[in-house]
């Protein structure tokens, strides 16, 4: 897919574009070129700056500075970014200071990516020496701190990430004291524990970790060595080959279809530095060793876009959440490298309400219109998720989003089969999110590991099925066994097994949406193994009111509801509270849970619920006739 023609006045955004992204994605398995110490710096622009946004693409920024007018959104994100740099400095000199149950410096680093990039990017564009000396002032308090922590190398690569681009980008600003003075701190407080995380007695565990620290943590570590191999390319000798045979590990999460285990808020972050690592390496060197080519990442973009219901809020499992879609300026870098008009034009829909970041400008791509997408997506990998609506561009429009996957799967929580459900332009059904991180042992995840105890992070909080109120099993994995859509319907079946074995010999869920797609149905089938209370359960911020025949209707502000128990018969909903113990757990205040609780003898059981929302124009669906979901069709 290619983007439509657009006006020769922005083309040379595209030009821009394709110089940054690199070619498109070779066709058939992506092949990993490992650089050796020996050669990978043999194609090193030995030039600063180096890093994302060299002269010549400076100055076609700068040329469209001078074109005020000709892209609205383009000049709307260089006056955020302007805006951005005059609040950055009135602000003080960062501070060492370390927070959390970890002590970790992981905000003040953040802080500092922030202030170098902006200042740094906004001093090239307009020739405005206050923002780089500002900028040279936060590396030169960052570089005078004892240490970047390495002990949470999070917070190392992060810094070293901020201080390797304002070097870079500064560096003919930058006097000769100043710059030997950061590229000392670079060193000594970023690299240097970079290369002995890769080649101590015992690696880091981020090296080989699947997840977020994995491409943070090599990222940072690729700019840094970038940034200053043409004066120690001792450092990226050893960095970047270590990086690129590492950086599949986390690469790979992303395979088949985009979708981030983590939840949508780390498929964000991890997005991000993912962009950095491989755009870092294209610029400096020509080439990313065909880390972009690997499976997955092709598709990351879709996930803000289906992921998202109406109401702007993620399907937001594991520790993330509840989330609104935040801007990503990476996504304009994703829409050119795979050549998908759809992730630019999601992300300029998102630009409309909420300000720029700098990667916006260095990857900047025009208004495009939203190309056609099919209603309902299903994604695969290490965490399954379907996701199902009435509409595109429509607000008020119903939306439900269930997941699969595995419970132990980083961030995770016990909530395989979990569901959200927008409609009216409200979210119905939530999920609450992590809790506190400073709650004690909150990253255990074995079977007895307090964790478990947490509210949030238990099966208790998510909108699944329960057995005795009990939480899965915490080493439970669940598929999507069938997924199918047509105009007027879709519907997910999940198998829930593993989760509810100690009870139930089989265990799945469906998840439709019906009646011309103006209703919701969560079906669940068991076959018990032994008396057990069964449970539905449904996590909402809706006031709720139960009527005679056991049904409940939802209430948020003008908006209704309708939840009915279609089986079994003479099953009725109660209400609960969902507000948990005072801090550090969260309190969940004015949260409820819509619940129905039935005995369950051995033997097959099915509850079945359909949502139905009082849609203005056509009152509530009908309920529909109940068949078993291995007829679901």
């Amino acid at each position: 897919m290619r983007f439509p023609s657009l006006p020769a006045l922005l083309g040379v955004w595209l030009l821009a574009a394709a110089a940054q992204a690199g070619p498109a994605p070779a066709s058939g398995a992506a092949k990993l070129a490992v650089p050796s110490e020996a050669n990978v710096l043999s194609t090193l622009d030995p030039h600063h700056p180096r890093l994302f946004l060299k002269e010549d693409s400076l100055r076609q920024l700068k040329e469209a500075l001078g074109r005020p007018g000709a892209d609205p959104a383009f000049d709307k994100c260089f006056q955020g970014l302007l805006a951005k740099a005059e609040k950055i400095q009135a602000e003080p000199p960062p501070q060492y200071r370390k927070s959390g149950r970890i002590q970790a410096i992981t905000r003040v680093s953040r802080n500092c990516v922030t202030r170098i990039y902006v200042l740094a990017l906004a001093y090239r564009l307009t020739g405005k020496e206050s923002y780089a000396a500002k900028a040279r002032d936060v590396m030169l308090a960052a570089c005078a701190f004892p240490d970047w922590n390495p002990k949470s190398f999070l917070d190392t690569a992060e810094m070293t990430n901020a201080v390797g681009v304002g070097y870079d980008w500064l560096f003919d600003y930058l006097a000769a004291a100043s710059r030997e003075t950061i590229k000392a701190s670079l060193i000594e407080k970023g690299l240097e524990p970079g290369v002995a995380a890769y080649t101590g007695p015992k690696p880091a565990s981020w090296v080989k970790n699947a997840f977020n620290w994995n491409q943070v943590c090599n990222s940072g570590l690729i700019i840094g060595a970038l940034a200053v191999a043409d004066t120690d390319p001792q450092y990226a000798r050893i960095i970047i080959p270590h990086a690129v045979q590492s950086l599949p590990v986390a690469l790979a999460s992303y395979a088949p279809d985009g979708a981030w285990p983590e939840g949508p808020g780390y498929w964000w972050y991890a997005t991000r530095y993912t962009v950095f690592a491989l755009a870092a390496l294209e610029w400096a060197l020509g080439t990313d060793f065909g880390l972009s080519d690997l499976p997955g990442l092709a598709q990351a973009g879709f996930t803000p876009i289906y992921m998202i219901g109406p109401s702007g809020y993620y399907l937001n499992y594991a520790d993330t959440g509840p989330n609104r879609r935040e801007p990503l300026g990476d996504m304009f870098w994703l829409a050119r490298r795979y050549q998908q008009p759809a992730f630019a034009a999601d992300e300029h829909a998102c630009l409309a309400h909420h300000p720029a970041d700098p990667e916006h400008l260095i990857w900047y791509q025009p208004p495009v219109a939203m190309p056609p997408l099919a209603l309902d997506k299903r994604f695969g990998g290490k965490v399954e998720a379907a996701f199902m609506r009435s509409a595109w561009n429509d607000p008020t429009a119903l939306w439900v989003g269930v997941k699969a996957g595995y419970n132990q799967v980083n961030h995770g929580h016990l909530d395989l089969g979990n569901f959200e459900l927008d409609a009216l332009g409200a979210r119905w059904a939530l999920d609450l999110g992590g809790d506190s991180y400073d709650l004690p042992r909150y990253f255990s995840k074995e079977p007895t590991a307090p964790r478990w105890t947490y509210y949030r992070c238990s099966s208790l909080s998510h909108n699944v099925p329960l057995l005795d109120n009990q939480n899965q099993d915490v080493f439970a994995t669940s598929r999507i066994d069938k997924f199918q859509s047509r105009p007027d319907a879709a519907f997910a079946i999940l198998d829930l097994t593993s989760a509810y074995k100690d009870k139930s010999s089989k265990t799945t869920r469906g998840v439709a949406l019906i009646d011309v797609r103006r209703a919701a149905l969560v079906q669940d089938e068991f076959q018990i193994t032994a008396p057990c209370e069964a449970a539905w359960g449904m996590t909402t911020k809706a006031e709720i009111a139960v009527d005679r025949d056991g049904s409940a209707l939802l209430t948020m502000e003008d908006k209704q509801m309708r939840a009915r128990l279609l089986s079994p018969a003479g099953a009725a909903f109660t209400v609960e509270s969902a507000e948990q113990r005072p801090p550090p757990h969260k309190s969940n205040k004015g949260v409820r849970r819509l619940m129905a609780r039935v005995p369950a003898q051995p033997g097959p059981l099915r509850i079945a619920v359909l949502l139905a929302p009082v849609w203005p124009a056509g009152g509530e669906a009908p309920a529909p006739a109940l068949r078993p979901l291995a007829d679901w069709n």
